[in-house]
């Protein structure tokens, strides 16, 4: 038998992404996990590659929204602020809103371009995931900003609660990567995306209380408002960051919003994932 005849009855091992149970799926991430690692370490320098202010852009931009959203709605309109300064009120909530912001535009265009898709398997899903946890580095950083201007600038200390933040950190990581599954996904095939999400993500802002307390939306409705998960978020951090209301049942709510979310999203990024390489 020549080479080409052995070749030809080789065993071959086709690997159909859409047919694997999600159970397959976490074992392969988990197996992927230093890939993982190496794409995030790779989105975090090519962030700040070439820029004059490097990591201060994580900083800048909620604070220069602050100062605008505190002159506006703060000064001339006079929106309440759960008795709270209103700077602090703001920033608590363009906080993690700046990091789904950032995470969901990173995942939405993370497939496009990729060239590592067309060229060898590994599990699609790492590439969006790794958009959504590069922009914790400047949560994390935007967050050290926050308890400088509170204890610095207001002399006051963040609450006990403070220690439940990272819940609503995960909760906004899932709540970007749910919608970033389906806006990578859509991106591949019609490239619309790219023009729509910004309108989505202006709508999706101001039907999110930063500008305004939750506690101006009647109490009757305000389980229908926990549908939008990114306002137990905004509302968790005002709670553990300055020690407003806890959003208690919007919470519950959330939670079973965005887990429905990020079953049937990753069910249709299970149902495509096979022809990315073909369409890029």
């Amino acid at each position: 038998m020549n080479a080409a005849e052995a070749h030809a009855s080789a065993p071959t091992t086709v690997v159909e992404a859409g047919r694997r149970p999600f159970v397959t799926l976490a074992r392969e991430f988990w197996a992927y996990r230093e890939l993982l690692y190496f794409l995030v370490w790779r989105d975090a320098k090519v962030r700040y590659k070439q820029t004059v202010l490097g990591a201060a852009w994580a900083v800048l931009q909620p604070f220069m929204t602050m100062v605008v959203f505190t002159i506006v709605f703060g000064r001339l309109a006079g929106v309440p602020s759960d008795g709270q300064p209103y700077a602090l009120f703001s920033f608590a909530a363009l906080v993690p809103w700046t990091y789904f912001a950032q995470g969901l535009g990173n995942a939405a265009a993370s497939l496009v371009g990729n060239r590592m898709i067309t060229r060898v398997y590994f599990p699609r899903l790492l590439v969006p995931a790794a958009s959504i946890l590069t922009p914790l580095i400047d949560l994390a950083i935007a967050l050290a900003m926050m308890f400088v201007i509170q204890m610095g600038w207001y002399r006051s200390l963040p609450p006990v609660t403070v220690v439940v933040l990272p819940v609503f950190i995960v909760l906004a990581a899932v709540t970007a990567f749910a919608a970033g599954l389906w806006f990578a996904a859509l991106n591949v095939k019609f490239r619309d995306v790219r023009y729509v999400l910004p309108f989505a993500l202006q709508f999706w802002m101001f039907a999110t209380p930063i500008a305004y307390p939750a506690s101006l939306v009647p109490e009757r409705w305000r389980p229908l408002y926990g549908l939008n998960p990114m306002v137990t978020v905004v509302e968790g951090f005002r709670w553990c960051l300055l020690g407003t209301p806890a959003p208690v049942l919007m919470a519950w709510v959330s939670c079973a919003s965005v887990a429905v979310a990020l079953w049937l999203g990753l069910a249709y990024f299970r149902r495509v994932e096979g022809t990315f390489a073909d369409v890029l």
